[in-house]
């Protein structure tokens, strides 16, 4: 059974980095692939990058790409979110989570088989 984890949330002012991390547990962190999403009071749940399993990255949105990064860590069979220049709007819990299926190695907007309880990110002077 796949499990995740995740860690690293927290109150940041706005401008801030906070780094997440992602506890793999079940399978190997590369079997997978694995999605950071967010979701906010109120409103739907949203992509933010995801890792394939050969490590090709895909942003569910474009205007991400320069202050959120994945990486992951074989070794340790985790997977981090890299955030800079925190906006109020990034405000959100945080999950990681994946598919399962023959559809289980690459990225997807439908990635909900497996999630995580998610971490709470708050930007906020």
């Amino acid at each position: 059974q796949l499990q995740f984890v995740e860690s690293g949330g927290g109150l940041v002012q706005p401008g801030g980095s906070l780094r997440l991390s992602c506890i793999v547990s079940g399978f190997t962190v590369d079997y997978y692939a694995i999605g950071w999403f967010r979701q906010a009071p109120g409103l739907e749940r949203e992509g933010v990058v995801c890792i394939a399993s050969n490590g090709g990255t895909y942003y569910y949105v474009d205007s991400m790409k320069g202050r959120f990064r994945i990486s992951r860590d074989i070794a340790k069979n985790m997977v981090y979110l890299q955030m800079d220049n925190l906006k109020p709007e990034d405000t959100a819990v945080y999950y990681c989570a994946a598919r399962g299926g023959i559809l289980k190695g690459l990225c997807g907007e439908s990635m909900d088989d497996y999630r995580g309880p998610g971490t709470q990110v708050t930007v906020s002077s």
